[in-house]
């Protein structure tokens, strides 16, 4: 009887957060899907009426669409690619007993803590710029003509200043991962007489496969929504060569002032979102099964 008093009152001191969540999230999403339906323009307010599905038809059917998703699927990829190579790489030089490890670990988490606005300014503006960029500097002693990456190198640029923010955030779970292997089969392997490579790839590898699972997991759901970087840098060019989906719907809904296809597009990019997560848990969830 005191079980279910206290069961029944635990329930009740958390309805107010549940539901609070439950209309931050239900209330914009249902907004959302209602505009979706809606011929809505900011320039032609008095001119809006329900039309079905032909926003989500002139969504994907949008020559930008097929580019923008392309775009999206190559940003993900290859930015997963380079953190989970590199956070693998950086975590077990992490896990080596250097000087001053605590230190190193500390700069190397850091950029995790920029906001991506002032990490794409940093980028843009003191690293990658043609003429006083760091990069054109390290060209120009060289005796090399800079380049302009935003301009020949859009996407390329867009992929190396996302991989540089998430990448400390796949070192710090791969790293954590790897504090946890067995000491002692570690000694076992270097009394056998295995070699680093063949510690690292018998050994070291296998272990961190659930980790690696998790990073993609985690890295690929925020990848998708990638936006600040291509705002504050190329605002989706040249041409559409850096737009991504998340931009598209942008470009949509606060250049274009069509809120019925912006509301579309937004409604496609949360049901890809969610096909990826699903396959991705599911991933995880066997991964974690073996």
């Amino acid at each position: 009887m005191a079980t279910k008093k206290s069961t029944r009152i635990g329930r009740i001191a958390v309805a107010p957060s549940v539901i609070l969540l439950f209309l931050w999230m239900i209330v914009p999403l249902g907004m959302t899907l209602y505009f979706s339906t809606q011929r809505y323009n900011l320039l032609n307010p008095d001119r809006s009426g329900f039309v079905g599905w032909l926003n989500y038809r002139a969504f994907l059917t949008n020559p930008g669409f097929t580019t923008a998703l392309v775009n999206t699927l190559i940003l993900v990829g290859a930015v997963l690619l380079i953190t989970v190579v590199l956070g693998i790489l950086i975590a077990v030089l992490l896990d080596q007993p250097i000087k001053g490890r605590g230190f190193v670990r500390l700069m190397v988490i850091a950029p995790f803590f920029i906001m991506p606005t002032v990490s794409a300014l940093v980028w843009k503006n003191l690293l990658m710029h043609p003429v006083s960029g760091f990069f054109a500097w390290i060209m120009r002693s060289l005796g090399l003509t800079p380049v302009d990456w935003f301009t020949h190198h859009p996407l390329l640029s867009i992929i190396l200043i996302v991989a540089w923010q998430w990448l400390p955030f796949a070192t710090l779970i791969l790293f954590t991962a790897l504090q946890s292997l067995d000491l002692e089969q570690k000694e076992a392997a270097e009394m056998d007489g295995a070699g680093p490579f063949s510690y690292f790839f018998e050994m070291v590898l296998p272990h961190l496969a659930r980790p690696i699972t998790v990073v993609i997991m985690m890295e690929t759901i925020f990848l998708l929504s990638v936006f600040a970087e291509i705002l504050v840098t190329t605002q989706g060019g040249p041409g559409q060569q850096t737009t991504n989906i998340a931009f598209l719907v942008y470009a949509q809904a606060l250049l274009n002032y069509n809120v019925g296809g912006a509301s579309a597009g937004g409604i496609v990019a949360v049901v890809l979102a969610n096909i990826v997560a699903f396959f991705l848990v599911r991933l995880v969830g066997k991964n974690l099964e073996a």
